[in-house]
């Protein structure tokens, strides 16, 4: 069984964990309202997605 010979550090330990990030959001925009929306998602208020209605926009 493999046992460390030596503790690891808490800078060797934290370069280590430099790369571990969470990814930006990349966000689209909606072709009938311009909105922010998440790419590839059906957009919330408008109910569309690629130019065809999915459901019905929620009326307030």
């Amino acid at each position: 069984m493999a046992v460390p010979k030596k503790r690891v550090s808490k800078q060797r330990k934290r370069k280590r964990r430099t790369h571990y990030k969470a990814a930006k959001v990349t966000l689209g925009s909606c072709s009938t309202t311009g909105d922010p929306t998440l790419r590839h998602r059906v957009c919330p208020t408008s109910g569309m997605y690629r130019g065809k209605e999915v459901f019905e926009p929620p009326s307030e």
